[in-house]
Order: C-alpha cells, then structure tokens, then sequence
C-alpha cells in the first residue's frame, strides 16, 4: 500500500497543478507555460535563446515556439539579433510583460496541495 500512496499523492499534485493552470489561464489569459517563460525572463538571466528557454523550462523546442510567437505578439517579449551572428535572436521581456507578470502573482493563490512543495 505504501506504493500507491505515492503514486496517489503525485496523482494529486498533478491535478492541483492543472486545475492552478486552468484558473491562471481564466484570470489572467496566460497558460503556465507561458507565465514561467516570463518569469524566467524577467530573472538576472535577461535575454536568452529560444534553445536556452527551452532547456531551463524542460518544454520541447516546438512547444517553446509557441509560447514565445504567442508572447511577442501580445508584445509581453521582444526579439533581439545578436550583434555578432545575425542569425542568433534571443529574447527579453517588456515593459507590458513584467506588468502582465506581476498582474498574474497578484491575482493568483497556490493551491494548498502545492504550498508544501
């Protein structure tokens, strides 16, 4: 029985974290993905390729697109070439999404399943 109460709590932290995800996406317009993609911009990381996003959010590359075409066409994010490769671009975050960042902390609770962790 001890293996299926781990399984049960993961079970429950999963579902914690996509009903958090689903009211995010209510209250705020973002989904999870693209909120830590601003966080992790708006962090002394600063500006960061699309590879790098990708890596330190443990998405896939095809996802991390995504997210960042939805982000810099609500213009949350911009793209920047690199000044010694024109074919490097990386990302940081604007004004409008360090706003939108600190809108959504303020508007959202972590789930009680998920404040132990």
């Amino acid at each position: 029985m001890i293996g299926n109460d781990c399984i049960c709590r993961l079970r429950n932290i999963y579902k914690a974290i996509n009903n958090f995800e689903v009211e995010m996406q209510k209250a705020t317009g973002l989904n999870l993905n693209e909120a830590m993609t601003l966080c992790l911009l708006s962090s002394e990381e600063g500006e960061l390729m699309s590879g790098e996003i990708a890596e330190k959010l443990s998405l896939t590359r095809s996802n991390t697109s995504k997210v960042i075409a939805n982000l810099e066409e609500e213009r949350f994010i911009k793209r920047h070439v690199c000044s010694q490769d024109s074919r490097c671009q990386k990302f940081s975050i604007t004004k409008k999404g360090r706003d939108k960042l600190q809108e959504t902390c303020e508007k959202l609770t972590i789930p009680e399943e998920l404040k132990s962790l």
